[in-house]
């Protein structure tokens, strides 16, 4: 009888990450929590795609597949790459946005949220605007769309940024009114206790982001959440890994549990970086790995096992 009833959670498991979106529906934020469409808590846990310029092999919909199927991550973020070469959305906006695209629309299908991150350290208000302009019209109408209108401002005050995210909150909210838009802060998003002494206000549905690498960032970095959080703050976990900040060195398998068990203590949503194939700790594949997904053991390096196996638990005992 109990191997009849571990079988059936386990499918029910499946069949529930296998629809989420359908499941959850529209995400709302209350108080400082993510709650779906019943206005249940709820975490949203996945992985983040490379820099698109850099890594646009994986900008496809078998990609996005795998990693909902075999990664069990119930959230997928394409990291739009703003200013980085030739490739970039500055210099290639129609390639970029068909590489968005493709993730976007395999997102839907396979019935998980995406984030679509403006993926920029520099402030361009003007061309900003114009994209999630654009995004919001066509994609505002779908529930598992959330915005990130700022990955990591680097020496920008809060002042700036708060100033930068009203002009693009109001464009965006011009053309959807209700999905999730996620909100950086200085000094690569760790200056979330500034956010907390002068947030945004009226608007809805906002979230302030916080990225981390644990081997550097200690203890410090969750008190300053903790801080905002008691202020009132939403806080969204867009980008983390187990290294150094740097992205590369070893990984602080420790210090990464801390963190995870922090998150999960406070249901924050989080997503880890990168599915890419670069020589650092941090991106989770070797060039091995096929463009399509189906990557085998061998393929994946320490960062990409670890958070496979994180998300297999978590988003299969939280559904």
């Amino acid at each position: 009888m109990k191997t009849k009833i571990a079988a059936l959670l386990l499918l029910f498991s499946i069949l529930s990450n296998a629809q989420f979106v359908k499941n959850h529906g529209q995400l709302k934020v209350i108080g400082t929590q993510l709650s779906d469409q019943n206005n249940e808590p709820i975490s949203l846990r996945g992985v983040s795609l490379g820099w698109h310029n850099w890594w646009p092999r994986f900008y496809n919909k078998e990609t996005v597949k795998w990693i909902h199927q075999d990664f069990k991550a119930n959230v997928i973020r394409a990291a739009i790459g703003v200013d980085a070469d030739e490739n970039c959305y500055l210099k290639n906006p129609s390639e970029s946005k068909a590489k968005l695209d493709a993730v976007v629309q395999a997102a839907i299908k396979e019935s998980i949220y995406v984030i679509i991150d403006w993926h920029s350290h520099k402030t361009y208000t003007k061309e900003a605007v114009a994209f999630f302009t654009e995004v919001s019209k066509k994609y505002g109408k779908y529930p598992n769309v959330i915005y990130e209108i700022f990955n990591e401002p680097e020496h920008q005050t809060w002042e700036e940024v708060k100033s930068y995210s009203q002009d693009v909150i109001k464009a965006i909210r011009a053309n959807d009114s209700d999905n999730i838009i996620l909100v950086g802060n200085p000094s690569w998003d760790q200056d979330i206790h500034l956010v907390a002494e002068n947030p945004l206000k009226d608007f809805d549905n906002i979230m302030y982001t916080m990225h981390f690498y644990a081997a550097t960032h200690e203890k410090w970095l969750r008190d300053r959440v903790d801080y905002a959080m008691q202020k009132g703050i939403p806080v969204f976990v867009s980008e983390s890994a187990g290294t150094q900040a740097s992205g590369d060195e070893t990984i602080n398998y420790a210090a990464w549990q801390e963190y995870v068990d922090w998150m999960e203590s406070k249901k924050i949503s989080w997503v880890t970086w990168s599915i890419s194939d670069k020589d650092e700790t941090c991106s989770m594949l070797f060039p091995t790995a096929s463009s399509k997904g189906k990557w085998k053991a061998q393929d994946l390096k320490d960062s990409g096992k670890k958070t496979k196996a994180y998300l297999n638990l978590l988003n299969n005992q939280n559904h």
